[in-house]
């Protein structure tokens, strides 16, 4: 892509008055929204926040790239903005912003911004254009520094074209080969791509760098190219298909490193200083970064890996299982629309425990661990697989242990088989891990796992079901305040968590604590458009237009539509959400609620056992929660 393309000069802002983060970006949707570019400025600033709420777009070197993709956007742009004294933008290099380019692309675009943003990364990289750009007074200005960067860019992309798509070194210039890849595959791939190439070519050094971005994979390296490379750098903070360079020196870093420090990982690499990669794929690029993850943080990562897997077929055979009792309340349990719909959803059901094993599996052992987590999984579901006699399964329990101990396990056995001959490696892809990993989680589930969760499992459904009414409200007061903590995050998972493994251990009919995280997670985007509703003073012209939108999101169970919220003022977002979940989550124990299905949000009314206990406690909850926000948070500052 062409960037002279996207960046507009009649709509360029050369004296950024803002001093914080906030006012930056509203003061740059304020611009697109007076030129056209944007027809909801109000939506598009909410995915602007969105989208920083995931993580910071100041990429550090003085500059940031927010950007999304929307409904709001009537045609694609680049807006630039500067600073001259700079603005706090929590960059990751903690330095202030002073060049900004905010990127709109339409909603029903291909990936308009994620190519500008690979157009913008790959130029960004050369100091002297970023050096001219702080320096520019005038669009114009800034429209000649980037269209010579682009011209000489395009021309040096030509003569390689020219010369070869790969490198050509001669004989006495060495030729190595790279990979760059981070977590969300957009700027920082192609900066550390960039830096890479253009060091290499000052050292005289050949190089061919394949990028793992958001767009796929770009440049990928040949059987022949590693072959005959001198060695590897991986520069990623994410996975990558790493087999390929067994016997290769193998240098494996962040991928920040491949931006801030190309020389020393190249030099390193032509001294095959680097460690011979053993091929057995114990080793993936995530684990670069590992080294400084905690114990919890690995065990977060995994266990979300199989979480994030296996919720399309919560939401999808919930939401066709709710569809399945409004049939039955209608047409009755014998009509095929019931039966269809009931029997689909039960399908997708039985794949929670086998798919979630198997993803947390994957994420510890990589591919070879797969199959055996599933495996694994399926049997927690199955009282039958065990050596105990039992009428339960180890369930949800199980199958998080399940995805565990498979994925150790082929860790192990990679260790184990780490001395064989190179030429027996697909042998060991292809036989050894599937049969003996097999044979090993079946073993460990039929006789431990399987009969001590079994018992566990049991033992956890008596006792909720013999709950007292005072422990079951302070078990649901707690279940929806971790709803709210962090809208999306480890508390909001870990909950949503516990209670579908209690749904689906009494075979999806206990929905008491589907209904307390529920309603819990409903009531942070209804307590915002409540206060913004009520409240109007404390909260600006395009915060109360988003608000309107929350009401929505509220009512369908959608928590993070509050994240833009919660991102710009959490303590009075969050203290107050968490305040009105808790109090709402303990009104549907006391009322004795409880819905029969994971997902929905005001859809699931028609299934709860407790309409009005529902509604109640929905209610109370939101307008508690809004009233403590309206009061609470300060007045709204005039906007600029």
């Amino acid at each position: 892509m062409d960037i002279r393309d996207l960046l507009r000069e009649d709509i360029m802002i050369m004296d950024l008055h803002a001093t914080d983060k906030a006012g930056a970006i509203k003061e740059m949707v304020t611009q697109y929204a007076k030129s056209g570019i944007i027809t909801d400025a109000a939506l598009y600033e909410q995915d602007i926040l969105k989208r920083e709420a995931e993580s910071t777009t100041g990429i550090g070197d003085g500059i940031a790239m927010p950007h999304a993709k929307d409904a709001a956007v009537s045609q694609a742009a680049v807006l630039f903005a500067k600073s001259s004294q700079g603005v706090d933008y929590d960059a990751l290099d903690g330095q202030p912003v002073h060049l900004f380019f905010m990127i709109a692309a339409p909603a029903g675009a291909d990936n308009t911004h994620l190519a500008a943003l690979s157009a913008l990364s790959s130029l960004l990289i050369d100091p002297k254009l970023v050096a001219q750009l702080k320096a520019a007074t005038t669009a114009t200005e800034v429209q000649h520094l980037f269209s010579a960067a682009q011209e000489a860019k395009d021309a040096k992309e030509a003569a390689e074209t020219a010369a070869a798509t790969t490198p050509q070194p001669t004989a006495d210039q060495p030729f190595i080969v790279a990979v760059t890849a981070c977590p969300t595959g957009i700027a920082h791939t192609y900066m550390a791509e960039a830096a890479l190439k253009e060091t290499a070519d000052k050292m005289g050094v050949a190089i061919k760098v394949e990028t793992n971005g958001s767009e796929g994979v770009k440049h990928k390296l040949t059987a022949q190219d590693i072959d005959r490379a001198v060695g590897v750098i991986v520069a990623a903070d994410k996975k990558v298909e790493m087999n390929r360079f067994a016997g290769k020196h193998l240098l494996n870093r962040p991928v920040i490193d491949g931006i801030k420090k190309p020389q020393e990982l190249i030099d390193a690499t032509l001294a095959q200083s680097a460690p011979v990669f053993a091929g057995d794929g114990s080793t993936s690029a995530d684990e670069a970064a590992g080294d400084t993850k905690t114990l919890w943080n690995r065990i977060y990562q995994d266990l979300m890996n199989g979480v994030s897997n296996m919720l399309p077929f919560v939401v999808g055979g919930g939401i066709i299982m709710a569809l399945s009792f409004i049939f039955e309340q209608f047409a009755g349990k014998t009509s095929l629309w019931f039966t269809f719909t009931n029997s689909l959803g039960n399908y997708a059901f039985s794949f929670l425990v086998p798919v979630l094993a198997a993803y947390i599996a994957m994420s510890i052992g990589d591919r070879p661990a797969l199959m055996p987590g599933f495996v694994g999984g399926w049997m927690a579901t199955l009282a039958t697989a065990s050596i105990v006699k039992t009428d339960n399964a180890a369930g949800f329990l199980g199958g998080l242990v399940a995805g565990f101990v498979a994925g150790w396990l082929v860790v192990g056995l990679k260790r184990l088989f780490a001395g064989f001959p190179h030429s027996l490696d697909g042998l060991k892809t292809i036989l050894l891990y599937p049969v003996i990993g097999l044979a090993l989680i079946g073993l460990i589930m039929f006789f431990i796992v399987n009969p001590i969760f079994a018992a566990i499992n049991g033992a956890l459904i008596n006792w909720l079901e013999g709950m007292g009414t005072g422990n079951a409200v302070l078990v649901g007061v707690i279940l929806a305040a971790m709803m709210s903590i962090d809208m999306g995050g480890p508390f909001n998972k870990a909950a949503y968590t516990f209670a579908i493994g209690v749904y689906s251990a009494s075979n999806y009919t206990d929905g008491r604590w589907m209904a307390a995280v529920m309603v819990g997670g409903m009531i942070p985007p209804l307590a915002i458009a409540i206060a913004s509703t009520f409240f109007p003073q404390k909260f600006t012209t395009n915060e109360r237009q988003s608000g309107l939108s929350n009401y929505v999101l509220g009512l369908t169970f959608i928590t993070e539509g509050a994240i833009p919220f919660a991102a710009t003022d959490p303590v009075h977002v969050i203290g107050s959400s968490v305040l009105g979940s808790a109090i709402a989550g303990g009104l549907t124990q006391l009322f004795k609620v409880n819905v029969p299905a994971p997902h929905g949000g005001i859809v699931a009314l028609a299934l709860t056992n407790q309409k009005l206990g529902f509604l109640v406690s929905l209610v109370v909850g939101a307008v508690v929660a809004g009233l403590v926000l309206g009061i609470w948070r300060p007045k709204a500052k005039p906007q600029a």
